[in-house]
């Protein structure tokens, strides 16, 4: 199957891990904002591409609050909302309906949008078949990420799915690594931890002794301000993980 020897548990993440969910936001908002193009008085490309930017920006200062961070994203419609309306009002037009507006057409496009990865269930299943214990661990509140592992016909396939809502604590909590562990009978030694947060998905579970594999499937690399994380390996397609 794999010229790595496979370990005893891997510990997938799901959103732009299994799930293609959040990727590539600069192309998504320009295509959002385009469709909102006259409401937003955004006659051109050089207009809409000056709101996707302060949209993109004030996301940015918006989630690189961690105490933030941690509270809204049991809550992700409600954290565009805010970041829609402080674009607005930073570009001198400030209007809280026509910002709520457009963050709700973001969040249903991108949930209309949701794909599995190509090789996310067969590679799945090989693991499964192989042997190896399998753990899905994600953020988020309990109804919204229960539906995407329903939805995409996941909760089978796994020896135990944890998500922040239901569980209490997310990534990257060290007890969310060690309690996926214990759960799946595996020490840190024997477990990987498969995803696309450098710090989540490989500093965190590295530090508790766990390999960290960072998958970077449009082959971006590490973003700027995680370049001194050191992946144990990266990966751009699922299958690599099985030598697929």
């Amino acid at each position: 199957m794999s010229s790595r020897p496979l370990p005893r548990a891997i510990l997938f993440d799901l959103d732009d891990t299994l799930i293609r969910a959040y990727a590539q936001p600069a192309e998504a908002w320009t295509r959002l904002l385009t469709r909102f193009a006259v409401p937003l008085a955004a006659p051109d490309g050089a207009a809409i591409e000056r709101l996707r930017a302060a949209v993109m920006e004030e996301a940015r200062a918006f989630w690189s609050d961690s105490e933030a961070a941690a509270r809204w994203r049991l809550d992700i419609p409600g954290a565009r909302r805010l970041s829609l309306r402080r674009a607005l009002a930073r570009l001198g037009r400030p209007d809280e309906g026509l910002a709520d507006q457009v963050a709700d057409a973001f969040t249903d496009m991108r949930r209309e949008e949701y794909r599995l990865y190509p090789d996310a269930l067969a590679t799945v299943d090989a693991l499964r078949a192989a042997g190896v214990r399998l753990a899905l661990i994600t953020n988020g509140a309990a109804e919204p990420q229960r539906a995407k592992v329903e939805r995409f016909d996941l909760v089978a396939r796994f020896d135990h799915i944890q998500i922040e809502g239901e569980f209490g604590a997310g990534k990257p909590e060290h007890r969310v690594y060690v309690h996926a562990l214990e759960r799946l009978g595996v020490a840190p030694g024997e477990a990987w931890m498969v995803g696309d947060n450098p710090e989540w998905e490989v500093a965190a579970p590295q530090r508790l002794g766990m390999a960290g594999i960072f998958y970077d499937p449009d082959r971006q690399g590490l973003p700027a301000g995680a370049t001194h994380i050191a992946p144990d390996r990266t990966i751009h397609r699922l299958a690599d993980l099985i030598g697929g």
